[in-house]
C-alpha cells in the first residue's frame, strides 16, 4: 500500500455460544453468547484503480481484484463471500443516501485460526462485522452499534439466511449477551422492498440483544478439538431432516428456551451454581438431539472435554454446532488446581486449551 494514504482500521472479537445453539436459528428464540479476545482486523484504504475493490487476506496467497457491475462485485471466485457481501451492503446504503462508493483496498488479518485451521470462534461473523464497520467508517457513515449489526446481518443473510446472527451480535456488542434472532427472510424482504436505509430503522420482529454480567465466581475455559467443523453444513443438515416440525423438535426448542431463560436469570442474579445447572442441562439437550437425529454434534474429543470439567464439579458443553471446533467449560475460579487438572485431561484427550478470555468490548465505533 502507498504510504500516506488515509486508512481506517477496525477489529472485531470472536465469539462462543454459551447456550441456545440450534434453537436460536428460529426467530425469537434466545441464546447466550460471549465475545472473546481473539480478533479479526479489517484495514481499508483507497484502491488505485477507479471502480475497483481489492481484497487481501492473511489466508490468501495473493490479493483479489473485483469490479462493480450493476451494484454487485464481479470477477469473484467465491473465496471471500462475507467480505464481498459486507462491502455490497454498505455500498447499497451509500447509494441510497446519494453518496459515492470509492475504490477500496481492504486487508484482512485474523487471530481466529491456527495456520489456516479455524478455531470455530466465529470468523465469518467477525469478518462481516469488521468489514461493515471499516468500510462504513472509511466512507464517512456514522452508524450506531444497532445499525452496524443490522448491516452485518443483511450481509450475512444474503449468503445464508439460516444463520442466526448471534456471532454478529457478540462481535458488535462484546461481553456476555442475551440474543434473539429476527426472521432473516423477512429482514431480506424489508431491504428489497424498502431499501437498506429504511430497513435499518424498521421494526425487526423477534430481534433483541442485551448485555449480561459475567458469571459470578466462575472461570471460562475453552478447549479446541483441533478438528474444524462447518456450522452451516450442520444447521443445513438439521433443516433438511424430518425431525424439523416434529414433536421432538418442538420439545427441544421449548426445553432449550427454558434453560436459556434460567441461565440468563442466574447470570443476572450472580448465581454461579444455578448457571452451572443450566449449562449441564444444555449439554444434555444437545446430546439428546444428537441421539435422535445423528448429526454428530458430540465427537469423542468434545465428550472428553465435558467429562473432564464435570469431574471437578464444573459444567461443560460443545460451543456452537459441535462436530468439532471448540467446547467451553465453566469452572470454580477459586480452584486453580481443578482448572489445571481439567486442562491436563483435555491435553491427554487431544484437546488444546486455548488462552482466550471474554472480550468486554465489541467492534470499535
Amino acid at each position: 500500500m502507498t504510504t500516506g494514504r488515509r486508512s481506517v482500521v477496525r477489529r472485531a472479537p470472536g465469539k462462543l455460544f454459551v447456550a441456545g445453539e440450534y434453537a436460536v436459528v428460529e426467530p425469537g428464540n434466545q441464546a447466550i453468547l460471549v465475545a472473546v479476545d481473539r480478533y479479526l482486523t479489517a484495514t481499508v484504504t483507497t484502491a488505485e484503480e477507479p471502480g475497483t475493490v481489492v481484497i487481501s487476506s492473511d489466508l490468501a496467497p495473493r490479493a483479489l481484484h473485483r469490479h462493480w457491475q450493476d451494484g454487485r462485485l464481479a470477477g469473484g471466485d467465491g473465496r471471500t463471500p462475507h467480505v464481498e457481501s459486507a462491502i455490497e451492503t454498505v455500498s447499497d446504503l451509500l447509494t441510497e443516501r446519494g453518496l459515492p462508493v470509492p475504490p477500496l483496498d481492504i486487508s484482512i488479518s485474523s487471530t481466529l485460526h491456527d495456520g489456516g485451521r479455524k478455531y470455530g470462534l466465529g470468523s465469518s461473523g467477525a469478518v462481516t462485522v469488521a468489514t461493515v464497520a471499516a468500510v462504513s467508517a472509511y466512507c464517512g457513515l456514522k452508524l450506531t452499534p444497532d445499525e452496524r449489526f443490522r448491516l452485518a446481518l443483511l450481509a450475512a443473510a444474503r449468503i445464508d439466511p439460516k444463520g442466526s446472527g448471534g456471532d454478529l451480535a457478540a462481535s458488535t456488542w462484546g461481553g456476555w449477551i442475551a440474543y434473539r434472532a429476527p426472521d432473516r427472510d423477512q429482514v431480506l424482504d424489508l431491504a428489497r422492498s424498502l431499501g437498506v436505509h429504511k430497513a435499518l430503522s424498521a421494526p425487526w420482529p423477534g430481534f433483541s440483544v442485551r448485555r449480561l454480567p459475567p458469571p459470578a465466581g466462575l472461570a471460562l475455559q475453552v478447549g479446541w478439538t483441533r478438528s474444524p467443523a462447518s456450522t452451516t453444513a450442520l444447521v443445513s443438515d438439521l433443516h433438511r431432516r424430518t425431525w424439523r416440525g416434529s414433536a421432538s423438535h418442538h420439545r427441544f426448542v421449548a426445553a432449550t428456551g427454558d434453560l436459556v431463560r434460567a441461565a440468563v436469570t442466574a447470570l443476572e442474579a450472580g448465581d454461579g451454581p444455578g448457571l452451572l445447572d443450566q449449562i449441564r442441562r444444555a449439554r444434555q439437550e444437545l446430546a439428546r438431539l444428537d441421539d435422535e437425529v445423528g448429526l454428530g454434534i458430540f465427537t469423542p474429543a468434545l465428550s472428553a472435554l465435558c467429562d473432564a470439567a464435570e469431574g471437578v464439579g464444573g459444567a461443560a458443553k460443545p460451543s456452537g454446532a459441535g462436530g468439532g471446533d471448540c467446547g467451553i467449560a465453566l469452572l470454580d475460579a477459586g480452584a486453580p488446581h481443578d482448572i489445571s487438572h481439567v486442562r491436563q485431561r483435555w491435553a491427554a484427550a487431544g484437546v488444546l486449551p486455548l488462552p482466550v478470555r471474554p472480550a468486554t468490548e465489541g467492534i470499535e465505533p
